[in-house]
């Protein structure tokens, strides 16, 4: 990962997708693409939320240094290429000859305002400052080239980068997520210009057809957020909407048999995770009583032997199998088999409710206690469905649970203030290696580090972050792949978290539509195109 190595493959496939486009009938160019959301965006500001939906919404305007292919590959974008030029620095060229949508020109100056930017946005729940953090200086050799310089050797910038999309100086000075929301600032170098964004409702954009990529077939986009499983396949099947991601489950069966209808499926990157509240050491944890309704002496989770009872007394293979149909894949960790950092000595909990009930007395708690498994309702596929299917487990080794069930939006807005005793969450290590779970969901929470800003739980281990330090500052492939490996060993075996399952992605199109289905879960108006 030292040298762009894929910067060739790259544009010969950037000038076979020309050709391709090239070849399509006018009328063809001119369509208008409707696609159903399941995920509504909470901000149009391409810093603001460091999640999934945020990220491929605003990634229609806005382009990265680095992108991604549908197998979470690294592809040069507004970078051509990338390379060490010192144990500590970083130098990319810039693409000659991209614009920003009002004409201006993009340098590397713009560059270094939006990695300026990135850990100050105002508002933000969790935003992207772990990913520019460990830059101490942004370097413009000239308008082309960039240099980012770091403390520490740094192999893993590539990958981050990856997730910072790139803004402009003039259109970004002083600009507010607010500015974002309405245009005023959405001015991108992306494939797409910014038309409208409605909050709980939808956006829309218009062809950029000064692209520096392929020419894309769609005049128009309009998004429309619809949380409801139900709902959204029936506008499919309505024809309301083009194309829907998040298939439920239960419909994937259905769906299949419609003539009308076209599946595209790729095994994700997504966990579906649970975490209890580790920023208490006393009993005053939000929602976790006695069996009688009194407060605990203690937090119950700081003891690894209740979390392991926890673990245990869930059948993850049946929430994969009868509560997702079969649209999950139970796991123990937080990548699929065969990823870079994937430890296979890592394996997939017991389920075992007997050594749980065992656990959960050992640990003083023979009669078990309450607590509440707050979840949101309109986030991942299946997560209330989840959520209630673990709550029986939990309920019948002796933890009476109940459900809290939020929209995301209110979720997201109480969960950094450590309101949850226990909660269900999801993360996708995009960049296709364990450390950015590592360092976001269970690193210990230090704004200045940028790490730990989705760890809601505050879970803290002093000697994991440690190991995953020292792996992300070792530049040798082989090496950082064995500790990391160690460090999601550690993780594991303290139960920092509750792995349950890694999502299967599905996206539903109309016939005559192809969709190239991603791993990292994103809905992109570029994977969409008429069908041969």
């Amino acid at each position: 990962m030292l040298h762009a190595l894929p910067a060739l493959h790259a544009r010969r496939a950037g000038l076979a997708c020309l050709g391709l486009f090239a070849l399509l009938p006018t009328a063809v160019l001119a369509q208008t693409l409707t696609i159903g959301l399941a995920n509504s965006v909470n901000s149009f500001d391409p810093h603001f939320s460091n999640t999934t939906s945020n990220f491929a919404l605003t990634g229609h305007v806005f382009d990265t240094l680095i992108g991604r292919d549908a197998q979470a590959r690294l592809v040069p974008a507004l970078a051509e290429s990338w390379v060490v030029v010192a144990p500590t620095v970083w130098e990319f060229h810039l693409r000659d000859g991209v614009t920003w949508h009002d004409g201006q020109p993009f340098t590397a100056d713009d560059v270094a305002f939006t990695v300026a930017r990135v850990p100050n946005v105002q508002g933000s729940p969790g935003g992207f400052a772990g990913a520019v953090r460990a830059i101490t200086r942004v370097e413009v050799v000239n308008a082309r080239t960039v240099r980012f310089h770091s403390a520490q050797p740094n192999p893993l910038l590539p990958n981050d980068l990856a997730s910072v999309q790139i803004i402009s100086r003039h259109a970004g000075t002083d600009a507010n997520p607010p500015d974002y929301n309405r245009g005023s600032a959405a001015i991108g170098t992306g494939p797409n210009r910014f038309a409208g964004y409605r909050p709980g409702e939808g956006a829309s954009f218009t062809r950029n057809d000064a692209w520096w990529g392929p020419a894309q077939p769609w005049a128009r986009v309009n998004f429309r957020f619809i949380a409801n499983d139900g709902a959204r396949t029936a506008a499919l099947l309505a024809g309301d909407v083009d194309l829907i991601d998040q298939v439920p489950g239960a419909d994937l069966p259905r769906l299949r048999r419609e003539i009308r209808v076209t599946i595209a499926e790729r095994t994700g990157v997504r966990l579906i995770y649970l975490q209890p509240d580790f920023s208490r050491e006393g009993g005053d944890v939000p929602s976790v009583t006695d069996n009688n309704g009194q407060r605990l002496a203690r937090n119950p989770f700081q003891d690894l032997r209740i979390r392991r009872a926890l673990s245990i007394a869930i059948d993850r293979r049946a929430l994969a199998e009868r509560i997702m149909h079969g649209a999950a894949i139970p796991t123990g960790q937080w990548l699929p088999e065969g990823s870079y950092s994937y430890n296979p000595e890592v394996g997939l909990p017991p389920y075992d409710p007997a050594e749980a009930r065992r656990l959960l007395a050992e640990a003083g708690y023979p009669q078990g206690f309450r607590v509440t498994l707050t979840t949101p309702n309109d986030r991942y596929p299946g997560d209330l469905a989840t959520s209630q299917a673990v709550a029986q487990f939990w309920t019948r080794v002796g933890v009476r649970t109940e459900i809290e069930s939020l929209p995301w939006s209110t979720y997201v807005t109480r969960g950094p203030r450590q309101e949850f005793g226990f909660r269900l969450g999801g993360w996708g290590s995009s960049t296709g290696e364990a450390s950015y779970l590592l360092r976001n969901v269970v690193g210990t929470y230090n704004r200045e580090k940028g790490w730990g800003g989705p760890n809601f739980s505050r879970y803290s281990n002093p000697r994991l972050d440690a190991q995953t330090e020292q792996a992300v500052t070792t530049l040798d492939d082989a090496e950082r792949e064995a500790l990391l490996r160690q460090a999601v060993k550690l993780e594991t075996d303290d139960i920092g978290m509750v792995p349950l399952f890694l999502l299967r992605n599905a996206w539903a199109l109309r016939r005559g539509l192809r969709y190239e289905a991603r791993s990292d879960e994103q809905t992109l108006a570029i994977a969409a195109s008429p069908a041969p």
